[in-house]
């Protein structure tokens, strides 16, 4: 089954600065958000976690900031990583969805 197959939530395009923290090695990634979705995000980066890697994500935007655990569910060498969400919190979800409802409004953000 394709990546494109398992989405379940469409992913709109979306800039914003992200880190990476995995708590086990205390590595920190600086990177940025491309894609993001309600379940999940795609960062840009050189050097990805490998795939089923569990870590903290912050993105910021538009002095608003989210913050959640998630894991990698696939890893692009030299491109970055596909993200998913795990039980964000509810007001780190409300800040989700107003960035996904500003993604909305520009239908041409609306990825394949």
């Amino acid at each position: 089954m394709s990546e494109e197959q398992r989405r379940r939530n469409p992913r709109y395009a979306f800039i914003a600065s992200a880190e990476l923290f995995e708590p086990a090695t205390k590595m920190r990634i600086a990177s940025r958000v491309t894609e993001l979705s309600v379940r999940g995000c795609y960062l840009d980066m050189l050097n990805p976690f490998p795939e089923d890697t569990i870590a903290l994500v912050k993105i910021s935007a538009g002095g608003k900031v989210f913050e959640t655990k998630v894991r990698v569910v696939y890893a692009h060498s030299n491109l970055g990583v596909g993200l998913v969400f795990l039980d964000p919190d509810p007001k780190n979800v409300e800040v989700l969805k107003s960035w996904i409802d500003e993604a909305k409004e520009d239908p041409g953000r609306l990825l394949p």
